[in-house]
C-alpha cells in the first residue's frame, strides 16, 4: 500500500482470484472456473448446465449440492517475496465445508461461509510454482449427519427440503451458510459451493494492522476520534502520522495502542435528505525506527446514533427510534435480501443501483435481513456515501438452532469478524440479533408463536430455548460491546422490548405487521395496527410483463402456469393477490394487464401504509416494508425486480417519502388534511383543495394559509364534511386535489378518490404524448383532455431510469418524466409502450 507521499508500506497483497479450474471430486475431469465464484456458475458457464432461473430449470440442478467439488490455483512466487518475515494465505470467503491444501500440506477445515480463514504459510511456500487446493464437501450430506448427531430436528420453515430431494430433512439451520440458499417464500433452493470471495496472499514484515476501532465524542463545537489498531502481532515504539482529507493532524495523544485526534467544528454526517452526508478521509500511518510498516484508510462520518426507548407519559409503552446528532429521525425505506442466489456475480453496477434507487425513493435506512449475508463492502460504502442508515442482521432468521460448544464458538467468531468489518461505517446504526425467531417461539407464552414449541417435548423445549438465550442473550451481544464504540443491539426483530413478545397491539419495540396480507385483514388496518417502529410489512406482485418474457415463454403466460407457479414461491401467493385485486380492482383476464394491474394494488396497498405510519409521527417513528429487491426472477412482495426495474411500488414509495407528505383521508362525514414532514419550514404556506372532475373542470375549491410546518409531528391543517365538497357531484367521477405550496413551489401534491378503484367511472383517453432529446436524456411530456389513471410506459430497453411512471394526469395537464440509461444509451422513442387502468377495465371478470 502507497501512503498519499509515495511512500510504500511493508504490507503488499497479491490476488489469487481469476482462473482456476474445477472437478467434481469422484470425476477428476477438470474444468475452467472462475475466483470469486459458486459451482453453479462454473457449471453454468461451461454449459454444463442450463440456466436455474430461466422457466423450470431449477428442478434440474439439485444434483449439484450433493456433490463434492474439487477447486485448483496454481501460482508462482519469486525469492524475494519468499523472504518477507510473514506470509499470509486468507481466504475472505469459502462456502461453506472444505479442507484446504497448500502443496499438499493440509492447512485447515473452514466450516463457516461468513468468516475470513487466515493461515500462515510462509514455511509452505516455494519459489517457483506452488498449487492450492480447495476440496468443497457437500452441504447437504454434511448437513444431514448434523441432524443425524442432533437427534431431533429443528424449526426451519423456509427449508424447501422436497424441492431439495431430500425429503423432510431441514438441514440449513446446522450449517453457517445464507439461509435463503435453502429456499425462502420469495427464493429458489440453489445451495451453493465455491470461493465466493477474494483470495489474498500477504507479505509483510514485523507486523501489519488486522483492524482499527474507530471512537467519536461528537460535539457541535469539536469531534474527538480514537483509532485503536489490532496488530497482528506484538509491536512497540510506535510513530503514528495522522492524515484528514489529506492534511497532516497533531495527534493530542499517541502510544503504541492508540492514536487520538481532534477536528474542530466538524462537518457532520446526516442521513438522506435531511443533510450531507459527509465523510472525513482519514489515513493512519504507522513507523517503526522510521520504517513504514502499514497504512490505514477509512472514510469516517462524524456523528452520534442513539436509539432512543423513553418510557411514554402515560407508562403504558417505551418509544422507538433513531436520534442521529442528536435529531430524532422518522425511518423510511425497506428490508433487503441479497441480489442473487449466485453472489459472487453480483457487480458493483447493481449495488450502485440499488442503493441509488433507495435514496431517489426519499429512502434513509434499509434492514440488511438475517437469511442472507453480512454483505460487501461496497454496500456499506455506497450506504455511508448516501445517506442510508443501515439496520444490521445477523445471519439468523425464521429457525431455531443447535447449541453445541463447536457452533457456538463459531457463531462467536462468525460473529467477531463481521463487526469489526462493518463497525465503522458511518450508515451502521443497529445490531439486531435475528429475524422472528422470539416471536415464533414465544417462550413465555405457552398459547403465543407460531406451533413450534409444541412439536417438542418439555426437555427439548428447555434445551432449544437455552441455546437461543446462548446466541442471542450471551454471545452476540457481547461481541457487539467488546468490539463496537458502544453500538446498539437489539436481541430479535421483532420485539416489545425487554424480552416481551412484540404483538400487534404492542406499544414497545417494532413491530412485524402481517395482518395485511397473511392475515387478510383489509388494507384500512394499516392505519389500526401502528407500532412505535414498523420494521417488517408487505404485499406482493408479479414483475412486469418485460421482465416475465425473461424468464417463460409465451406458453407460459398464465398466473397458474406451471413455471409462473414455480416464480411463485408463497404457496398462498397467486390466492392473495387475486382476493385483494377482486377488492380493489376489476380483475383483467389478460395477462399482461393481471400483471399491472397487481404492481399498483401493491403500490397502493404499502403507500397507504407508509401514510399511515407517517401519520401516527411521533408514536410510530419508522416504516421499512418488505422488500426492496429480489433475488431471481420471481412474484414477490419487493418494490424493484430481480433485473432492476422498478415496480409500481418503487414510485409510489417515492412519493409517500417525500420529506413532506400531504396525508388525505375521508369517510362518509368528513374529509381531513394532514402533514407530515422529516423537516421544520417556518415560512408561511399556502393549502390548496379542489374538487376536479374527470375533464379538468374546478367543481370546489379553496385555499388557507398554513403558517409553519413542524418535523416529525403530523398536523391536520385542513378538515371539512364531506358533503360539502363532494354536493351532488358522482363521486365516482371526481378527485380531490390537494397542494401545499412554498411561494410558487409545490412542495407536496396529493390526488385522492373517493371510492376505489373498480368503482371509478374513468373515461376513455388518448394520452398525447411528445418526446424531446436532451443529451442521452429523452423528455416525455404527457397530457389528456381526460382523466388518465396510473400512466405506465414501458421503455423495451434494459438499464432504463424514469423519473416517474405509474402516475395520473389530471384532464387538461400534462406531467414531464425524464428516460434516462444507466448504460449511456440513446433512448429511442419507438421502444416506448403506453398502457393505463380505464384500459383494463373493459373486459372484467363478473
Amino acid at each position: 500500500m502507497i501512503n498519499s507521499n509515495g511512500q510504500t508500506s511493508s504490507v503488499n497483497t497479491i490476488l489469487l482470484n481469476g482462473k482456476w479450474s474445477f472437478t467434481q471430486t469422484d470425476q477428476n475431469q477438470w474444468y475452467d472456473a472462475k475466483v470469486p465464484g459458486t459451482v453453479h456458475t462454473d457449471l453454468l458457464n461451461q454449459s454444463i448446465i442450463e440456466d436455474p432461473y430461466y422457466r423450470l430449470n431449477e428442478r434440474d440442478v439439485q444434483w449439484i449440492d450433493k456433490k463434492s467439488w474439487t477447486y485448483k490455483k496454481e501460482f508462482s512466487l519469486e525469492k524475494h517475496q519468499l523472504d518477507r518475515d510473514h506470509i499470509q494465505l486468507s481466504f475472505l470467503g469459502l462456502d461453506t465445508y472444505c479442507t484446504v491444501v497448500l502443496n499438499d500440506v493440509e492447512l485447515g477445515k473452514p466450516d463457516n461461509m461468513f468468516r475470513t480463514w487466515e493461515f500462515d504459510v510462509k514455511e509452505i511456500l516455494k519459489e517457483g510454482n506452488n498449487t492450492l487446493i480447495v476440496h468443497f464437501d457437500s452441504p447437504i450430506e454434511v448437513g444431514l449427519e448434523a441432524l443425524k448427531k442432533h437427534g431431533y430436528p429443528l424449526p426451519a420453515v423456509n427449508d424447501q427440503s422436497e424441492i431439495g430431494e431430500v425429503g423432510d430433512n431441514k438441514v440449513s439451520i446446522f450449517t453457517r451458510k445464507a439461509g435463503y440458499h435453502y429456499g425462502w417464500d420469495w427464493g429458489p433452493r440453489l445451495v451453493t459451493s465455491g470461493i465466493w470471495r477474494d483470495v489474498e496472499l500477504k507479505f509483510w514484515d514485523t507486523a501489519k494492522i488486522n483492524h482499527v476501532l474507530v471512537e467519536q465524542k461528537v460535539t457541535k463545537e469539536q469531534a474527538t476520534i480514537t483509532l485503536v489498531p489490532e496488530w497482528s502481532n506484538n509491536v512497540s515504539d510506535l510513530k503514528y502520522v495522522v492524515k484528514v482529507n489529506g492534511e497532516k493532524v497533531i495527534p493530542t495523544t499517541s502510544s503504541d495502542k492508540l492514536v487520538e485526534f481532534e477536528i474542530n467544528n466538524p462537518e457532520l454526517w446526516w442521513p438522506a435528505n435531511l443533510g450531507i452526508p459527509y465523510l472525513y478521509d482519514v489515513e493512519l500511518e504507522v513507523y517503526q525506527q522510521n520504517k513504514l510498516l502499514d497504512i490505514y484508510h477509512q472514510k469516517v462520518g462524524v456523528r452520534t446514533i442513539k436509539v432512543v426507548q423513553k418510557a411514554d407519559k402515560e407508562g403504558e409503552g417505551k418509544s422507538f427510534y433513531f436520534e442521529v446528532n442528536g435529531r430524532p429521525v422518522f425511518a423510511k425505506g425497506a428490508n433487503y435480501i441479497p441480489n442473487d442466489l449466485f453472489l459472487p456475480r453480483v457487480s458493483d453496477a447493481t449495488y450502485k443501483h440499488i442503493i441509488q434507487s433507495a435514496l431517489d425513493a426519499n429512502m434513509n435506512m434499509l434492514r440488511v435481513w438475517g437469511g442472507g449475508i453480512y454483505e460487501n463492502d461496497i454496500f456499506y460504502d455506497l450506504c455511508d456515501e448516501m445517506g442510508i442508515l443501515v439496520w444490521q442482521d445477523f445471519m439468523f432468521a425464521c429457525s431455531m438452532y443447535p447449541g453445541d460448544q463447536p457452533f457456538l464458538d463459531n457463531v462467536k467468531e462468525e460473529a467477531i469478524d463481521n463487526v469489526k468489518r462493518l463497525r465503522n461505517h458511518a450508515s451502521i446504526a443497529l445490531w439486531c440479533g435475528n429475524n422472528e425467531m422470539e416471536m415464533a417461539w414465544a417462550p413465555h407464552n405457552p398459547e403465543a408463536g407460531w406451533g413450534w414449541k409444541q412439536q417438542y417435548t418439555k426437555e427439548q423445549q428447555k434445551e432449544i430455548w437455552a441455546n437461543y438465550e446462548k446466541i442471542f442473550h450471551n454471545i452476540l451481544p457481547e461481541v457487539v460491546e467488546e468490539n463496537t464504540d458502544q453500538q446498539f443491539y437489539w436481541a430479535s426483530s421483532p420485539t416489545g422490548g425487554n424480552q416481551n413478545l412484540a404483538t400487534y397491539e404492542h406499544t414497545s419495540g417494532d413491530m412485524h405487521y402481517w395482518g395485511v396480507w397473511h392475515g387478510e385483514h383489509p388494507f384500512s388496518d394499516f392505519r389500526k395496527y401502528i407500532g412505535r417502529f414498523m420494521s417488517e410489512y408487505g404485499f406482493q406482485s408479479f414483475p412486469e410483463f418485460k421482465s416475465v418474457k425473461k424468464y417463460t415463454i409465451p406458453s407460459d403466460y398464465d398466473i397458474e402456469s406451471e413455471v409462473m407457479a414455480s416464480h411463485q414461491r408463497s404457496g398462498i401467493g397467486n390466492l392473495r393477490i387475486k382476493k385483494y385485486m377482486q377488492d380493489h380492482y376489476q380483475v383483467p383476464t389478460d395477462f399482461e394487464d393481471f400483471l399491472y394491474v397487481g404492481q399498483l394494488l401493491q403500490a397502493e396497498s404499502i403507500y397507504s401504509a407508509i401514510q399511515a405510519h407517517r401519520e401516527k409521527m411521533p408514536f410510530c417513528m419508522g416504516s421499512l416494508y418488505w422488500q426492496i429487491n429480489d433475488c431471481w426472477p420471481v412474484a414477490s412482495w419487493s418494490s424493484m425486480d430481480y433485473y432492476g426495474e422498478w415496480k409500481a411500488l418503487q414510485y409510489f414509495a417515492k412519493e409517500a417519502n417525500k420529506n413532506t407528505s400531504l396525508i388525505v383521508n375521508h369517510d362518509a362525514k368528513k374529509v381531513e388534511l394532514k402533514v407530515a414532514s422529516d423537516v421544520d419550514i417556518n415560512k408561511n404556506l399556502t393549502l390548496e383543495v379542489a374538487l376536479l372532475d374527470f375533464q379538468g373542470n374546478v367543481l370546489w375549491e379553496q385555499s388557507k394559509n398554513v403558517k409553519k410546518v413542524v418535523s416529525n409531528i403530523t398536523e391536520e391543517v385542513f378538515t371539512e364534511k364531506t358533503y360539502k365538497i363532494l354536493g351532488d357531484y358522482p363521486k365516482e367521477k371526481v378527485v380531490f386535489v390537494s397542494q401545499l405550496k412554498e411561494g410558487d413551489q409545490v412542495i407536496d401534491k396529493d390526488l385522492h378518490y373517493f371510492v376505489l378503484q373498480k368503482e371509478l367511472k374513468l373515461p376513455e383517453a388518448n394520452v398525447k404524448v411528445d418526446f424531446k432529446q436532451e443529451g442521452k436524456h429523452l423528455i416525455a411530456t404527457f397530457g389528456s383532455d381526460q382523466l388518465i389513471k396510473n400512466l405506465f410506459f414501458e421503455v423495451n430497453q434494459d438499464g432504463v431510469i424514469l423519473s416517474d411512471n405509474y402516475f395520473d394526469i389530471l384532464g387538461g395537464q400534462t406531467v414531464k418524466v425524464m428516460i434516462s440509461s444507466l448504460n449511456g444509451e440513446q433512448i429511442d422513442p419507438k421502444n416506448i409502450r403506453l398502457k393505463h387502468l380505464q384500459q383494463t377495465m373493459k373486459t372484467t371478470i363478473q
